[in-house]
C-alpha cells in the first residue's frame, strides 16, 4: 500500500450503519461494508416486552450502533489490507435528533435492568413523532411570546427535535427524566464513546437542538414558561460544549481502539447530521452551490457568508455544515416516495405485464415512455404535497392534486407530470432562497435518485434553468464524515488543513453532468407560473379544502 493515508467514514442510518475506508488523497473508497441494526426500528414492542407501544413511537437499540464500529471496521480494514497504522482519522455522521438518554457514566438508561422496560429509556430515533403535542405547545408558545429564534427554523419547529422530544420524557416518564445524567445525540454518544469524551456537534445542536454560536440556546424564561422543571435544561441535561464541524472530539482510547482493530490515538471527528455530510461528500464546500440529497424526500442544502431568515427553511446555523459558513437547509417531504406511490396503487395490469416482459421495473418503463413527451404535452400539471410542504408552507396538512386528467390520460404521462412537480417544488425553494439574497449558482445532486433516473434529472435541469451536477456515488455522507477525519488527523499525519481542502481532493463527480435545453426551459417557465397559481390558492389559505377534507376524513373515522 506504499505511504497511502486513509480515513474511515460512518454513516449511521435509519436500518443500518455502513463503513467506508477512503484514500485521502484520490477520494478512491476501497472497500465499504454495511451492518444491519439486529433490532432495527423498534416500532411495535420493546425486545423484552409484549405490550405494544403507543401511536408514532420510534426507537432504537443503542448497543447496534456499536455493532457496525466492531463489524465493519475489521470488515473494511480485511478487505483492503490496509493496515492500522496508515487510518490517520474517523469520522461519522447520524440521523439527527436521534437523542437518548444516559446515566454520568454514559450507560445507557435502556441498558439498565431498572429502567430497560420503560420505553422513555431508549433511543428515540428521528421518526419519533410521538412529541408532537409538546411541539405543537412549544411552537404556540414561541409564536405568542415572539420569539426571534423561531425565524431561523423557518417559523415552526418539529416533533422531530431535541425539546420536544426530552419534554415528552419528562410528560410521561419523570422518573426516566429525573435519573437521566445526559441526553445525547447519538452521534454526540458514538464519538464519546470512541473518546472518552462528551462534545456536543453544531450541526445538531443547532439545526435539531435551537443552539446559535452568538446567542446560545432558547432562554430560561422560555424554557420555564414550558414546564418549570425544563428551566435549567441546557445547563443540566442538555449541557455540554458545542464545536464546530471539523473539530476533533478526541483520540480512540486503547480498549476502542483495540475492539475495532485500529490504532490507540487515532484522531476521532466531531458528529454531523448524515445528509449535511453529504454537502462536503459531495465535493461541496464554498458558497453558492446547492446540493440536492434525493431520495424519498429531497433535503437542499447550502452554505453562505451571510444569515437571513428564508420563508420555510429548516434552518440556518453557523457552522452548521461548513466550519466558517452559515449552513442552510431546506426540503420537500416526499419525492421519490410519491413516485413509489404512484407506482404502487395507480398502474394498470397492462403496464405492469409489459415492464415484466420487457425484464425491467415499472419505474424504468415509465420512465422509457415518460421521456418520450416534451413539457406540457400532457396536459397535466401536479401538486407535490402528497406528504404535506416542507419548504417554504411548513404544512404538513396540505395534500397532492393533478390537474389536467381526461379520458385518455396515460399512466407514463401521470408518472412524468408529478416528477415535473417536485422540480417545480424545487425551483420554488431556490426562487425563495435567492430572493432573500443567498447566492445559488450551481446544482449538485447526490442520493439514490439521481443515479437511477436521467429523464427525472434533465427535468430538474430544465425546471431550474440551472446545469446538474451529479455525485459519483450514493455513500456521500460517509465520504463527508471520512474527509472530516482527514481534517482532524491534520497534516503533521498526512491529512488536511480545512474541509474545503479535503473536497477538493477528496471528492469525486460524475463526468457527465445534465444541462438545460433552451426549448424546454420556456414551456416550464409558462408551466411553472400556473404551478405558482395552485401553490398560492391551494397552500396560502385561499382556498382550505385539502385540510377540510382531511377533517372530514377524521371526523367520519372516529
Amino acid at each position: 500500500m506504499g505511504q497511502s493515508k486513509y480515513t474511515i467514514g460512518v454513516d449511521y442510518g435509519t436500518e443500518s450503519g455502513r463503513a467506508v475506508l477512503v484514500d485521502i488523497k484520490s477520494g478512491v473508497v476501497v472497500a465499504k461494508h454495511t451492518t444491519p441494526y439486529p433490532h432495527g426500528v423498534i416500532d411495535e414492542k420493546l425486545p423484552n416486552s409484549l405490550e405494544k407501544l403507543p401511536n408514532d413511537f420510534a426507537l432504537q437499540h443503542p448497543d447496534d450502533y456499536l455493532l457496525v464500529l466492531k463489524e465493519s471496521i475489521p470488515n473494511i480494514l480485511n478487505q483492503s489490507g490496509v493496515r492500522a497504522e496508515d487510518v490517520i482519522g474517523v469520522g461519522i455522521d447520524f440521523t439527527a435528533c436521534t437523542i437518548l438518554p444516559v446515566d454520568q457514566d454514559l450507560v445507557p438508561l435502556c441498558t439498565k435492568e431498572e429502567w430497560n422496560y420503560n420505553p422513555h429509556s431508549w433511543v428515540k430515533l428521528w421518526k419519533h413523532h410521538a412529541a408532537q403535542d409538546e411541539a405543537t405547545k412549544m411552537n404556540q408558545l414561541a409564536e405568542q411570546r415572539g420569539e426571534e429564534w423561531l425565524k431561523r427554523y423557518g417559523g415552526k419547529i418539529s416533533s422531530e427535535w431535541a425539546i420536544p422530544k426530552v419534554w415528552q420524557v419528562l410528560d410521561e416518564a419523570p422518573d426516566v427524566y429525573e435519573a437521566t445524567y445526559l441526553f445525547l445525540e447519538a452521534a454526540d454518544w458514538v464519538t464519546a464513546q470512541m473518546t472518552g469524551n462528551v462534545v456536543r456537534n453544531s450541526c445538531a445542536a443547532g439545526y435539531k437542538g435551537t443552539w446559535h454560536k452568538q446567542k446560545g440556546y432558547v432562554s430560561q424564561e422560555f424554557l420555564n414558561a414550558l414546564h418549570p422543571d425544563l428551566s435549567d435544561l441546557y445547563e443540566t441535561k442538555l449541557r455540554g460544549d458545542v464545536v464546530s464541524l471539523g473539530t476533533k472530539a478526541g483520540e480512540l482510547t486503547e480498549e476502542f481502539a483495540n475492539l475495532v482493530g485500529l490504532k490507540k490515538g487515532t484522531a476521532v471527528a466531531v458528529g454531523a447530521i448524515d445528509a449535511h455530510a453529504g454537502v462536503p461528500g459531495a465535493g461541496v464546500a464554498t458558497p453558492g452551490r446547492m446540493v440536492m440529497v434525493m431520495g424519498t424526500s429531497t433535503c437542499h442544502m447550502l452554505i453562505s457568508e451571510k444569515e437571513v431568515l428564508v420563508d420555510g427553511i429548516s434552518g440556518v446555523v453557523e457552522d452548521g455544515i461548513i466550519p466558517g459558513f452559515y449552513g442552510y437547509e431546506a426540503g420537500q417531504a416526499a419525492v421519490g416516495d410519491i413516485f413509489a406511490w404512484f407506482v404502487e396503487n395507480s398502474v394498470p395490469t397492462s403496464v405492469m405485464e409489459e415492464a415484466k416482459e420487457c425484464g425491467i421495473s415499472i419505474h424504468q418503463l415509465l420512465e422509457k415512455k415518460a421521456d418520450t413527451f416534451i413539457p406540457g404535452q400532457s396536459g397535466l400539471l401536479a401538486l407535490d404535497w402528497h406528504n404535506g410542504n416542507r419548504t417554504p408552507l411548513v404544512d404538513t396538512e396540505l395534500s397532492g392534486l393533478i390537474v389536467g386528467q381526461t379520458l385518455l390520460t396515460k399512466p407514463e404521462e401521470i408518472y412524468r407530470a408529478l416528477i415535473e412537480a417536485t422540480a417545480f417544488g424545487t425551483r420554488l425553494i431556490i426562487d425563495t432562497l435567492k430572493s432573500q439574497g443567498v447566492d445559488i449558482h450551481e446544482l449538485v445532486a447526490c442520493g439514490g435518485l439521481p443515479h437511477r433516473n436521467r429523464m427525472l434529472m434533465q427535468i430538474y435541469a430544465d425546471v431550474t434553468n440551472m446545469e446538474i451536477k451529479i455525485s459519483d456515488t450514493t455513500l456521500t455522507p460517509a465520504i463527508g464524515s471520512a474527509m472530516f477525519g482527514a481534517v482532524v488527523a491534520g497534516t503533521e499525519r498526512g491529512g488536511y488543513s480545512t474541509i474545503t481542502e479535503a473536497a477538493s481532493s477528496m471528492a469525486r463527480l460524475k463526468e457527465e453532468s445534465f444541462v438545460p435545453n433552451p426549448n424546454h426551459v420556456k414551456i416550464y417557465d409558462e408551466m411553472y407560473k400556473e404551478y405558482l397559481n395552485l401553490y398560492d390558492y391551494f397552500g396560502r389559505g385561499k382556498n382550505n379544502i385539502m385540510k377540510k377534507l382531511k377533517q372530514l376524513k377524521a371526523q367520519v373515522l372516529n
